[in-house]
């Protein structure tokens, strides 16, 4: 039910719990909904808290907080069930008054200032620029996108922030190849990097080189800055056609030239949580929970990899985002223990009161692209992988999206191109998407078939006055008590349900159970409409299911505008 209801049943039995046992708190009270609907719309377990500290039985203390309920226009029934539990019963009026809730609030319905404009950062893709993304950035890119608008339609101020991986061996052997490809098409004799970058991209790059204004192929550092810029541009294209913007670019590189890496080292010796052996500087993070110490900085004077992200996460405490939220690939798992281990190392120095589980991590697997079930392994520019790009242009935005944030992120993930691309049920995108267009359809032919009519008048006149949207700003008026049939009632349940998934998916960070709810709620309408007629003659009728349905597109809107997929009007 909408969170007045909830609200409203909570405050009933806050004042039935005062009666009873005055002395427990009122967060005790939390509400469920059962997984059988003949058991109400509410169960609620507090009796059996309080069996113990009151040393009564549960059934009795139900019993006594069922008599206590004050009476309700909107509360059909309670009664203790099981060993305590009371089940609550919603009159119908209640159940109605959702449609109302949802178009009165519109694109705010579900939306909650719960994380009370806590800042919060969220770091995804972070892709080397060493090649065009691929279809694991793509996954990445949705997730964390998708993240970052359930945060904030919980009341979080969330900053979206993209780290590229610019030093280190990887873009040294990205200069290289270019620098061999550009040799190569001087006609020199090359002998290409054995760790080297092989893709027709690289061919590219070589050739924009060659193409600019006095080019050496002797110089590593313009080949690198230039084959840097031109893979980034390329990414930040890649992800402007995914629908995907960033508040900030941070640079590893820039780590280093502000010598954060070796201040950060240097604090880790002064705090003696490191020690020398073989050569090496070893960070103690056994201390931590890690299985074992790590090396800190190699015998070549080289650091490791997680130590510029240690120092790249002290930024993040320092600019004021006390919780950080990272979405990496599944291979970035041992990351994770030393990571935390040296920002805990520094709890007392650099980052005082960090928190051991800082920063978060929401891990994904990679994904399996099939095409006429059988793996598509790569992509001609790229060489070796699939890219973003390449299931953009063919299956589009939309379905990249809806499908790449349709599972779990810690679960394997099939991305099939042929169901992506088909118009039929099995198609969740589609299936939505046509969900939307037809209740569109319907109020267009309100629209037509009572042109002239009163309450078209009517409708236009509120639609003047009215920032909403047409219908919206009319259909938000309209009585609800026609809405009696059963599947009626199952749409209202669900147009309900949306505020608590949204926290729910919200607190664990699954922008998941939106593609599944939207499913579900693409079914129940499609059961609704091809059961009942909606433009039926009668007046109060007609108008409420039009209300009803058009709650159903608000919502349908709300929750594709929250994974970046649009609603269209028309299919």
């Amino acid at each position: 039910m909408s969170a007045e209801i909830k609200s409203h049943v909570t405050e009933l039995l806050t004042l039935a719990l005062a009666k009873v046992a005055p002395q427990q708190p009122a967060s005790i009270i939390s509400l469920d909904r059962p997984k059988q609907s003949q058991h109400g719309d509410y169960s609620v377990n507090v009796a059996l808290q309080l069996a113990k500290p009151l040393g009564r039985g549960a059934r009795e203390i139900a019993q006594d907080l069922v008599t206590a309920i004050p009476r309700s226009d909107w509360l059909a029934g309670a009664e203790v069930a099981g060993p305590g539990f009371i089940n609550i019963r919603l009159h119908p009026v209640a159940k109605q008054f959702t449609v109302k809730t949802v178009l009165g609030q519109g694109a705010r319905y579900g939306q909650s200032v719960r994380g009370q404009n806590q800042p919060v950062i969220v770091e995804f893709v972070s892709a080397n620029p060493t090649g065009p993304l691929h279809v694991g950035h793509g996954r990445q890119a949705a997730l964390g996108d998708a993240i970052s608008a359930l945060l904030e339609s919980q009341g979080y101020q969330v900053a979206r922030e993209f780290y590229y991986n610019d030093a280190g061996a990887q873009i040294e052997n990205l200069a290289l190849s270019v620098q061999a490809r550009i040799r190569e098409s001087m006609g020199e004799p090359v002998e290409f990097p054995a760790d080297g970058y092989h893709g027709e991209y690289i061919r590219e790059i070589a050739e924009k080189y060659i193409a600019g204004s006095a080019p050496d192929a002797n110089d590593l550092d313009a080949i690198c800055r230039f084959a840097v810029s031109e893979l980034r541009a390329e990414q930040d294209l890649d992800l402007r056609a995914f629908g995907v913007t960033f508040d900030n670019y941070y640079l590893e590189s820039s780590l280093y030239r502000d010598s954060r890496v070796e201040q950060t080292v240097a604090a880790l010796v002064s705090a003696e949580k490191t020690y020398e052996q073989d050569g090496a500087l070893w960070l103690r993070t056994t201390e931590y929970g890690d299985d074992k110490d790590r090396v800190m900085r190699k015998s070549d004077g080289s650091y490791t990899y997680f130590v510029p992200d240690v120092a790249y996460h002290i930024t993040k405490w320092e600019r004021g985002f006390k919780r950080a939220i990272n979405v990496q690939g599944s291979d970035h798992h041992s990351t994770v223990t030393r990571v935390r281990a040296g920002l805990q190392a520094l709890s007392s120095s650099l980052c005082p009161g960090i928190g051991k589980g800082y920063p978060e991590y929401v891990l994904h697997k990679m994904v399996t692209v099939m095409r006429g079930g059988e793996e598509v392994k790569i992509s001609k520019r790229a060489g070796t992988y699939v890219t973003l790009r390449d299931l953009i242009d063919e299956v589009g935005c939309d379905a990249t999206r809806f499908f790449l944030v349709s599972r779990r992120a810690d679960t394997e993930f099939v991305f099939d191109v042929d169901l992506a691309k088909s118009q039929s049920e099995e198609n969740p995108v589609y299936y939505v998407q046509y969900a939307h267009a037809r209740i569109c359809s319907v109020l267009e032919q309100w629209g037509v078939q009572f042109a002239g009519t009163e309450e078209l008048e009517a409708a236009r006149a509120a639609a003047k006055e009215s920032t909403d949207t047409y219908p919206e700003s009319f259909l938000k008026d309209v009585d609800p008590s026609p809405l009696t049939g059963p599947r009626e009632f199952a749409l209202l349940a669900k147009l309900g349900e949306y505020p608590q998934m949204l926290e729910n998916a919200c607190k664990e960070l699954a922008p998941h159970q939106v593609a599944f709810y939207l499913r579900e709620l693409a079914g129940d309408f499609h059961s609704y409409y091809n059961a009942e007629r909606i433009l039926v003659p009668q007046t109060p009728l007609r108008l409420a299911r039009l209300a009803l349905v058009a709650g159903v597109r608000q919502v349908m809107r709300n929750g594709l505008d929250l994974m970046g997929v649009s609603a269209p009007d028309k299919m």
